[in-house]
C-alpha cells in the first residue's frame, strides 16, 4: 500500500493510498488521536484511537431514506481533501475569554458505484481532546427532497465503560432527570447527550453534538459497547425532513486524561460557526433576582389574585432589593394574560399585561435604579400561539426597554412534538433570531439542548435543560451528588441556569421540603456551574443580615480563565475562574454527601504579589441534614507559592474570592 505523508504548517496528515484508496488516516494536531476512516465491502465505518490504542472500534456511518434504498452500500471513495486549521477567537462573553481553534481536517467524497450514485461528504476534524464530524449532502440530480428515517451513525466503545446518563424519553418536562451511574451494557433505554464516560482515573470520554439546526436532536440506543444514534422523530415518526444541499449536525467525542479537562474543553464551541451578531450592547453577562422562589413556595401567584407576584409594588421592592446589592436584573414571572388557565393550554398573550403590572412604569422605575427588568414568556408549548405573536411580543418588550427575557415550555407541544425533535429545533432557532433582531438576550427554560449556537448566536446566553434548584422546593429534592454531576455531563453543552443562592436552606415556608446542601455549598455553586445570568433566587428577606451574601455580590459572571483544579464526577469538583474586568480570582468547590478535605495549590495566582483570600466555609459542625446553615467567614493574605486545605461537609462547599491588593 503507497503511504504518502502531508506537512501543513509542520503538522502530519497521514493519508494512507490514494484519494480513491478505501482508507484514511488524519492525527490531532498533537498526534495523539488518531481518526481512521474505511470502506469495508463498500461501506463505511470510521475507527478513533487515543495514544495508539483503539478508544472506537470500526463504527457505521450512513442513512436510511424513506422510499429510497439506504445510503450506506456500493460505496466508492472519489475524493479526498485535508487541511490544518489554526486560530484564536475570542467570546464576547463566556468561561473564558481566548479560545484556540486548532484542528487537522480530512472531507471523504463518497458516491455509489451504481443505481442513484448519490453523493455524500463526510467532514472530520481532529482536535488535541477529541474529533467532530458531520455528513454533507451536496446538490444533486437524484437527492433533492427527501426523508431521513434513521442515521446509522455508531460509536463502538472498545470497553464497557462507566457511564452517567438520563434518559432521553419518559417525562413531559425533557431533561429533568437525575442522573444514574451505570456500565453500557447495563442502561437498556434510549440516553441524552452529553453522554460521559470514564475508564478508570487517567481516560474521559464524552459524547455530544454540536451545531444542532433544522434537523433532529440525538440521543443514543446503547446496546452492548456500541451507542448507535437515534434521531427524535416527528409525532409522525419521520426523524428529519430536510433537501440537499445540507448539512447534519457535527457528531461529537470529546476525550480527556482528567475529568476536569472535559469542564475545560471547547470542541464544541469551535465546531459551530463565528458570531452572526453584529450589535451586542444588549448581551450582558449578569446577576438578577425576582419573583420565581416566592411562587414555587407558594407565597405568590403566576396567575392574577390578592398573592400575584407580578404586581407592581411587589416588583419595586425586588428592583430596590437588587439596586441595593449589586444586582442588574429582576425577572417578572406571571405578568401577562393567560395564567388563570391550564398551563398546558398554552393560552398566553404575551402583549396583555395584568391590570397590577404596569410595565411602562415599571420599566422607567428599574431604569431609574440602573436595574433591567427580565421578561418571560411561558409558552405552556403551544407552539403555534406563541409563533403567532412573536414578532409583536418582542417588539413590546423592546419598546419598554427589556433585552433579556426567559422562554419555558413546560408541556409537549399540543401536537406532541418532542423538545428534542425538528419541529422544536426549528422554533427555538426562529426564537433566538427574532430576539436578535429586537435586541434581545435569551434564558431558554425546557430548551432543546444546547450545542454550541451560543458561539454564533451571543444572544443565547443561557438555558435550563437539566433538573434545577425549583425541585428542592416542591419534590424529594436534588441529592448533593447531583451538582458535582451535572458539570460533567450536562453543562458540557452549554451555561446551565441552575438558580442557586438559597439562603433558607430548610425553607420556612415548606417545612416538608428543604434544600440538600450547606450554604457554603449554595455559594460554590456560582462558581462550580457556569451561567452568564446567574440567580440570586432566594426571597430577599433571606438575604438581609446575612454576612455571606457578601459573596453573591461579588462574583462575577463573566470569566478570563477557567482551570479545574480537582475533580471527581459525582463525588467533588473545585474550580477557579477569574474575573475578566479585574485581576481577582473565585474558586468553587462542591462535594456529594461525603465530607471532603483537599488540597489547592494557589499557582495560578499572579506571581509575587498578594491577595487577600476571603474564605466562606462550611463551619467545623456544619452538615447537610443535621446543620445545614453554618458558615465559617475568614481572610487571610496569600500568594501564589500557598496552599489551602479545604474541608467541606457532607452536602458541603467552599468558595474563595482571592482579590488583588495593591
Amino acid at each position: 500500500m503507497l503511504r504518502a505523508k502531508t506537512f501543513v504548517a509542520g503538522l502530519l496528515i497521514l493519508i494512507l493510498a490514494t484519494a480513491c484508496s478505501s482508507e484514511t488516516v488524519v492525527l490531532s494536531p498533537d498526534g495523539s488521536i488518531e481518526l481512521q476512516f474505511k470502506l469495508v465491502n463498500d461501506q463505511p465505518f470510521y475507527q478513533v484511537k487515543k495514544d495508539g490504542a483503539v478508544l472506537v472500534t470500526d463504527s457505521q456511518l450512513g442513512f436510511e431514506i424513506q422510499n429510497q434504498s439506504a445510503i450506506r452500500d456500493n460505496l466508492q471513495i472519489i475524493d479526498v481533501q485535508q487541511s490544518t486549521f489554526d486560530e484564536t477567537w475570542s467570546q464576547p462573553w463566556g468561561e473564558v475569554k481566548n479560545i484556540r481553534n486548532h484542528y487537522n481536517g480530512l472531507v471523504v467524497t463518497l458516491q455509489e458505484k451504481s443505481n442513484l450514485q448519490r453523493i455524500v461528504k463526510l467532514n472530520f476534524r481532529v482536535f488535541d481532546d477529541g474529533l467532530g464530524f458531520r455528513y454533507e449532502f451536496p446538490e444533486q440530480e437524484n437527492l433533492k427532497d427527501f426523508v431521513i428515517t434513521n442515521e446509522l451513525t455508531a460509536f463502538n466503545m472498545w470497553s464497557d465503560l462507566k457511564a452517567w446518563w438520563i434518559p432521553a424519553y419518559g417525562d413531559e418536562i425533557d431533561s429533568e432527570f437525575l442522573f444514574s451511574q451505570n456500565n453500557l451494557s447495563e442502561i437498556g433505554q434510549k440516553v441524552h447527550t452529553p453522554f460521559t464516560m470514564e475508564a478508570g482515573d487517567s481516560l474521559f470520554v464524552s459524547i455530544h453534538e454540536a451545531a444542532l439546526v433544522d434537523y433532529a436532536g440525538m440521543t443514543l440506543n446503547p446496546v452492548g459497547k456500541e451507542l448507535k444514534c437515534d434521531l427524535v422523530p416527528w409525532s409522525t415518526g419521520e426523524k428529519v425532513k430536510t433537501s440537499a444541499p445540507m448539512k447534519t449536525p457535527w457528531r461529537t467525542i470529546q476525550i480527556a486524561k482528567s475529568a476536569g479537562d472535559l469542564i475545560t474543553s471547547y470542541l464544541v464551541l469551535n465546531l459551530n460557526e463565528p458570531n452572526k451578531l453584529q450589535d451586542l450592547g444588549y448581551v450582558k453577562p449578569e446577576k438578577y433576582n425576582g419573583i420565581w422562589w416566592g411562587m414555587h413556595l407558594n407565597k405568590y401567584t403566576w396567575k392574577k389574585g390578592p398573592n400575584h407576584g407580578a404586581a407592581s409594588p411587589v416588583v419595586k421592592q425586588y428592583i430596590d432589593f437588587a439596586a441595593a446589592n449589586g444586582l442588574s436584573g429582576v425577572l417578572v414571572e406571571g405578568w401577562n394574560e393567560g395564567w388563570d388557565y391550564d398551563w398546558s393550554l398554552g393560552r398566553f398573550n404575551f402583549t396583555t399585561p395584568y391590570p397590577d403590572f404596569d410595565l411602562a412604569d415599571l420599566s422607567q422605575y428599574a431604569q431609574e435604579h440602573n436595574v433591567g427588568l427580565i421578561g418571560h414568556h411561558e409558552t405552556g408549548g403551544n407552539i403555534e400561539n406563541y409563533e403567532s405573536q412573536l414578532p409583536e411580543a418582542f417588539a413590546f418588550y423592546q419598546k419598554h426597554g427589556v433585552h433579556s427575557v426567559k422562554t419555558g415550555y413546560v408541556t409537549r407541544q399540543p401536537s406532541g412534538e418532542f423538545h428534542q425533535g425538528q419541529y422544536m429545533v426549528r422554533h427555538y432557532q426562529r426564537v433566538v433570531e427574532m430576539a436578535a433582531a429586537h435586541q434581545i438576550a435569551l434564558d431558554i427554560h425546557e430548551p432543546v439542548k444546547a450545542t454550541g449556537l451560543r458561539r454564533t448566536y451571543p444572544n443565547l446566553m443561557t438555558r435550563e435543560g437539566a433538573r434545577g434548584t425549583e425541585y428542592e422546593a416542591w419534590s424529594a429534592g436534588n441529592p448533593p451528588e447531583h451538582t458535582v454531576i451535572l458539570p460533567f455531563t450536562r453543562c458540557l453543552a452549554g451555561p446551565l441556569d441552575y438558580t442557586p443562592g438559597i439562603f433558607d436552606i430548610l425553607i420556612e415556608e415548606r417545612p416538608e421540603n428543604r434544600v440538600h446542601t450547606t450554604l457554603a455549598k449554595q455559594l460554590a455553586l456560582y462558581v462550580t456551574i457556569y451561567s452568564p445570568l446567574q440567580m440570586a433566587a432566594d426571597l430577599p428577606e433571606n438575604y438581609e443580615g446575612q454576612p455571606a451574601f457578601q459573596f453573591i455580590r461579588d462574583v462575577p459572571t463573566d470569566w478570563e480563565e477557567t482551570r479545574v483544579l480537582n475533580a471527581k464526577i459525582g463525588d467533588y469538583l473545585t474550580i477557579v475562574r477569574k474575573d475578566r474586568n479585574s485581576d481577582d480570582w473565585y474558586l468553587g468547590s462542591a462535594t456529594d454527601e461525603q465530607a471532603k478535605e483537599l488540597s489547592i495549590d494557589l499557582g495560578f495566582l499572579l506571581p509575587n504579589r498578594k491577595y487577600q483570600a476571603e474564605i466562606y466555609a462550611d463551619a467545623a459542625d456544619a452538615d447537610m441534614e443535621s446543620n445545614p446553615t453554618a458558615i465559617e467567614i475568614t481572610s487571610s493574605t496569600v500568594t501564589a507559592t500557598d496552599q489551602l486545605e479545604l474541608k467541606l461537609a457532607p452536602g458541603g462547599g467552599q468558595a474563595i474570592r482571592f482579590h488583588l491588593l495593591e
